[in-house]
C-alpha cells in the first residue's frame, strides 16, 4: 500500500501544480487581454459626453464594460431615432438600397458601427473577466489538489506494506 499510496500522491501532487500553472496562466493571459482591449478603447477616445448623456464628464473615456454598455445603448437609441429597423432605413432610399449619399444612411451605419465597436467591447471584457475567474478556481483547485497529494503521501509513509 505505501508504495501505491507515494505514486498517488506525486499523481496528485503533480497535477495540482499542473491546475496551478494552467490557473496562473489563465489569470495573466485574461488580464493582459483585458488591459490591451481597455487601451485601444481609451485610444478611441470616446466620452459619455459625446453622446449626450446627462452628467458626464467629458475628460472620462469610456475604458469599461458597464461605461461601453451604456454608451452603446444610447447609440442603439440614436440609431432606432433614424430607423427601426434596416428595412425601415431602405425604404428611406428611392432605389431600395444602401445609399451612403443620404444623410440618414450614413449616420445609421456610423452609428451601428459604434454600437458594434462598444457591445464587442462589453463582450470582449466579460470574456477576460470569465478567463481570469477561471484561473483563480485553477489555482485554488490545483492548491487543494496538492495538499491532499501530500497528505496522501504523509499517510502512504505510515501505514505498513500489505503482500
Amino acid at each position: 500500500m505505501s508504495r501505491l499510496g507515494r505514486f498517488i500522491g506525486i499523481a496528485v501532487i503533480g497535477l495540482g501544480i499542473a491546475a496551478m500553472a494552467m490557473g496562473v496562466a489563465f489569470v495573466v493571459e485574461g488580464q493582459s487581454k483585458a488591459n490591451y482591449i481597455k487601451e485601444q478603447m481609451r485610444a478611441e477616445q470616446v466620452t459619455t459626453a459625446i453622446l449626450g448623456i446627462e452628467g458626464a464628464d467629458p475628460n472620462n473615456l469610456i475604458d469599461s464594460a458597464a461605461e461601453a454598455e451604456k454608451v452603446a445603448n444610447k447609440v442603439k437609441e440614436h440609431r432606432l431615432r433614424i430607423a427601426p429597423t434596416y428595412s425601415d432605413l431602405m425604404a428611406l432610399s428611392p432605389s431600395g438600397k444602401y445609399d451612403p449619399a443620404i444623410p440618414e444612411h450614413l449616420k445609421y451605419s456610423q452609428a451601428m458601427n459604434l454600437e458594434n465597436y462598444l457591445y464587442l467591447g462589453v463582450a470582449s471584457l466579460g470574456l477576460t473577466t470569465v478567463t481570469i475567474v477561471s484561473g483563480i478556481f485553477m489555482m485554488v483547485t490545483g492548491l487543494g489538489l496538492s495538499l491532499i497529494g501530500f497528505a496522501v503521501q504523509r499517510l502512504a509513509k505510515r501505514l505498513p506494506a500489505t503482500a
